[in-house]
């Protein structure tokens, strides 16, 4: 059964702070059930909308039509609107996805959205910078966390500059490789690392293998 992770998508979001996430989920190599997963966006309505990239996107579905039921996950990039509260109908289904038990991703500026929806009032969480978030004056500095992404949960936040970390985060929430792929995934992205290359490459051959022949 194919599972759909919704990528929110509105003028000037921030498509690299979710690319690494977006492109794994669609590629299906290395993947504990290759080819189950696919992302489709998400607007305000039907109007297409321009990245901080300048690439023009056609929503998938609107937000009106976006149903917890349908969906793995909310993906919420940041944009130069959540600040200032343009983008409080996305932060309201994000609370819906929360309360129905369907995870929701946050990175960058979403985080200010996020609190100023209420959603990180109770849960640990981190974003850009702890006063970034107090801008909002939202009541849950408490738990605020100085790390590059924070996983509570069906909640993951995470800080724009580390778009690799909130992609690790997404996809071990959802489970879309073996932990050992994961590491070896985030070893080759996060670290730059060849050896998680080989060793991608190495689980690759041997699953691809044909099985030896009955005897």
């Amino acid at each position: 059964m194919m599972k759909t992770v919704h990528m929110a998508v509105y003028d000037t979001f921030a498509d690299w702070e979710v690319g690494h996430a977006t492109a794994h989920l669609n590629r299906p190599l290395w993947q504990r059930e290759p080819g189950t997963w696919q992302v489709r966006t998400v607007g305000a309505t039907a109007d297409p909308v321009v990245s901080a990239g300048g690439m023009r996107v056609v929503p998938d579905i609107t937000l009106a039509a976006l149903s917890p039921a349908d969906s793995a996950m909310l993906l919420l990039p940041g944009a130069d609107t959540w600040v200032t509260g343009e983008l409080a109908a996305f932060g309201c289904k994000a609370g819906e996805f929360l309360a129905a038990g369907v995870p929701v991703a946050g990175i960058c500026g979403a985080t200010f959205g996020l609190a100023l929806a209420g959603l990180l009032d109770d849960r640990p969480h981190t974003s850009n910078d702890a006063s970034f978030l107090a801008m909002s004056e939202y009541s849950g500095g408490a738990h605020y966390v100085a790390e590059p992404a924070v996983t509570a949960g069906d909640l993951i936040t995470a800080t724009g500059t580390r778009p690799v970390e909130f992609a690790r985060a997404v996809l071990a929430r959802l489970g879309v490789y073996e932990p050992h792929v994961l590491d070896a995934w985030y070893a080759l992205y996060g670290n730059n690392d060849p050896q998680g290359f080989y060793a991608l490459a190495e689980y690759e051959q041997r699953r691809s293998a044909p099985e030896p022949a009955a005897h």
